[in-house]
């Protein structure tokens, strides 16, 4: 039974992704608060993008807001995977149409030049761990009409995952401090949110080792060469078409996207 619920909220999920037209929540479709089976929900969708061409280039951490985690009723984060598909070029434009109900937020990407096998990760291995530091904005998407999901629906549709962009130029963590870092998220050069690397679980790095801790306990760790997406700094901001967002991260600089408003683009 669970089996086939399974599969049904993801051929919800999926379909809506390949029709364009956001679906119901699918919460529903699930026994209340089992986690574990909206994360089989994810990975099948997941297999069907692999099976596609994609490959996971990396994974995302969502809800690390204590706020949006009050909101939602839970007390962790959660994830989902980055495809090689989604990746967007800094100053590159999204085409209209690609998602289906668009917001940014700006984050500190994290690049690992090492595997963290680890089950219970500490920041040190993640530090050693760590190649290299971007900044980023996230694209984030809901299949589901309205936004109108609790964290069983988020973890179903792949964490909320849209799409995302990388800065260009590296920066190694010794010269950096995450927790201190301050990030200015503008569209169209107007100042649309704001935050820093303490508003992410009080630490981008905390965040990490939470990510590799749970994933590694799950028998797929964080492999070197991944993309960490640590979550977001500051408030997540509408995204429409004819927008163009820059985020500005203090000792990481800047990241910057456009979405088209034709699809001519």
């Amino acid at each position: 039974m669970t089996a086939a619920a399974a599969r049904k909220a993801a051929a919800v999920l999926w379909e809506a992704e390949l029709a364009k037209v956001p679906c119901p929540p699918v919460r529903g479709l699930l026994p209340d608060g089992d986690t574990t089976l909206a994360y089989a929900v994810q990975r099948i969708n997941i297999e069907r993008r692999l099976n596609d061409g994609q490959r996971i280039v990396g994974r995302k951490i969502g809800l690390t807001s204590p706020a949006v985690q009050r909101q939602l009723g839970v007390r962790q984060p959660d994830f989902g995977a980055l495809l090689s598909d989604m990746s967007v070029a800094d100053g590159g434009v999204v085409p209209h149409g690609r998602l289906l109900q668009p917001k940014v937020e700006a984050e500190v990407a994290l690049v690992l030049g090492a595997d963290l096998p680890h089950r219970e990760s500490t920041v040190v291995d993640v530090i050693r761990a760590v190649d290299f530091a971007l900044p980023a904005l996230e694209i984030v998407d809901s299949r589901i009409a309205g936004w109108d999901i609790d964290f069983t629906d988020t973890v179903c549709d792949n964490a909320s995952s849209g799409l995302f962009v990388l800065g260009g130029r590296p920066v190694r963590l010794a010269s950096l401090d995450l927790r201190g870092v301050r990030m200015t998220l503008l569209r169209g050069g107007e100042k649309v949110s704001e935050g820093v690397g303490a508003d992410c679980l009080d630490s981008p790095l905390n965040a990490a080792v939470w990510l590799a801790s749970t994933l590694a306990g799950l028998g797929d760790p964080l492999r070197a060469g991944d993309v960490v997406l640590t979550g977001a700094l500051g408030p997540m901001v509408r995204a429409l078409p004819g927008d163009t967002f820059e985020a500005r991260i203090s000792g990481l600089g800047s990241v910057r996207v456009s979405f088209a408003d034709s699809d001519a683009v």
